[in-house]
C-alpha cells in the first residue's frame, strides 16, 4: 500500500489524504507511452490543474450533451436512487473533478456519514472538497488525492458504501479494463453497497463526433495540454504548434479515439531522451467507450454485481446505472 498523509484543518469535517506515491510516476509512464511502436500517453495525465479547468470548460460547451444530459438524470431520480441508498450512506466519488453533480445526491440523502471524493489533481480536489465541506456543514468531508484505479485503502468510517461513478469516465477504459475496475471496487465497497455509475449510450456518429471535437476548440486544448504539461513538469521541449487534433469515432469497436498527430517530421527532447516523430504520426490520448444499455449491464454482471435500476433522459442519450454487490 501506498504511505498516506493526514492533514486535518481546523474544521473537524473536513481532511485530506495524499496518496503521494503514484504506482508509475509522470515522467516514467510519458516515456514509456513515448518511446512505444504506437505512442500513446495514458489518459489520466490529462488531469493536472489546467487539464482539469479546461474539462470543467468542456463541461459547458452546447456540443458536449453528457454532462448536462446526466445532470438532468440525476435531478429527476435523485429521490429514487436516495430511496435505494438509505440512510447512514457514504458516498465515495471516483474522479470527482468539480462535484457538481454530487450535490444533486448530497441534498437529497438522509443523514448521509461521509463524502469521500477521489481525484489526482491535488489543487481541484481540495478547492472543490472545501467548497463541498462549507456548503454542507456536519458532513464529514475526506479528500483522497489518488488515482481511483491505485492501491490504497478508503478511510475507515461506519456506514454504508456508495460508489459514485459519473461522467461516463468507465468509457475512458477498454472493456476489459472497465470489468476488472469494476470488479476491484466491487471488493474495495464490500458487501450491502451500490455502485452508481453514468455510462454514454451508443448514438449517431456525428453527434458523438461533434461532442468530442467542438467548435470552439476546447477539447483540443485540453488535448493538447498533455504535452504541454511535459513542457512544464518534464522539460519537454514540444512545439504545441506543430500537432493537430484528430478525433473520431470508431463505429466496430464503438468508441470515440482522439490522438494528437504531428504536423511534419520532428524530434522533441524530453529530458536527455529524443523522440521522433514522423510526419502524420499519432500519439493515442483517450479513447471513450460508449454502450448500449443491456451491453453495460452485462458487463456489470460479470464483474459480480446485480444491475438494480437503470435510468435514461427521454432521447436515450445516456444512461444512469444503480449496481448492487
Amino acid at each position: 500500500m501506498p504511505d498516506q498523509y493526514h492533514h486535518k484543518t481546523a474544521r473537524a469535517d473536513f481532511e485530506f489524504i495524499d496518496c503521494k506515491h503514484e504506482d508509475q510516476p509522470f515522467r516514467a509512464a510519458f516515456l514509456e507511452g513515448m518511446t512505444a511502436d504506437e505512442k500513446a500517453i495514458p489518459c489520466r495525465y490529462l488531469y493536472d490543474e489546467r487539464g482539469s479547468q479546461l474539462f470543467d470548460q468542456i463541461c459547458e460547451l452546447p456540443e458536449y450533451y453528457p454532462t448536462r444530459t446526466e445532470t438532468r438524470i440525476l435531478r429527476d431520480s435523485a429521490r429514487k436512487i436516495a430511496d435505494l441508498i438509505g440512510e447512514n450512506a457514504i458516498l465515495i466519488e471516483l474522479g470527482s473533478g468539480s462535484s457538481t453533480k454530487t450535490r444533486t445526491l448530497l441534498n437529497v440523502l438522509e443523514s448521509p456519514a461521509a463524502y469521500i471524493p477521489i481525484d489526482i489533481s491535488a489543487e481541484h480536489l481540495e478547492a472543490s472538497a472545501r467548497s463541498i465541506a462549507q456548503d454542507y456543514p456536519g458532513l464529514r468531508v475526506i479528500a483522497m488525492c489518488a488515482n481511483y484505479s491505485g492501491d490504497y485503502d478508503l478511510p475507515d468510517v461506519d456506514g454504508r458504501r456508495v460508489g459514485f461513478f459519473p461522467g461516463s469516465t468507465i468509457g475512458n477504459l477498454t472493456r476489459d479494463g472497465a470489468r476488472e475496475l469494476l470488479a476491484d471496487w466491487r471488493k474495495r465497497l464490500g458487501p450491502d453497497s451500490l455502485m452508481i455509475i453514468g455510462v454514454d449510450l451508443k448514438k449517431e456518429k456525428d453527434q458523438l463526433e461533434a461532442a468530442y471535437d467542438d467548435a470552439a476548440g476546447v477539447t483540443a486544448e485540453f488535448i493538447t495540454n498533455i504535452l504541454a504539461r511535459a513542457n512544464r513538469e518534464l522539460g519537454a521541449d514540444f512545439d504545441l504548434s506543430q500537432f493537430d487534433y484528430d478525433s473520431r469515432y470508431n463505429e466496430e469497436a464503438g468508441r470515440i479515439e482522439m490522438r494528437l498527430r504531428s504536423t511534419r517530421d520532428q524530434t522533441v527532447e524530453i529530458g536527455d531522451k529524443k523522440i521522433k516523430l514522423a510526419k502524420g504520426e499519432a500519439i493515442h490520448v483517450e479513447n471513450s467507450h460508449k454502450y448500449a444499455v443491456d451491453e453495460f449491464e452485462k458487463l456489470a454482471r460479470s464483474a459480480g454485481y446485480e444491475p438494480v435500476a437503470c435510468h435514461t433522459d427521454p432521447d436515450r442519450l445516456f444512461s444512469l446505472h444503480i449496481l448492487a454487490t
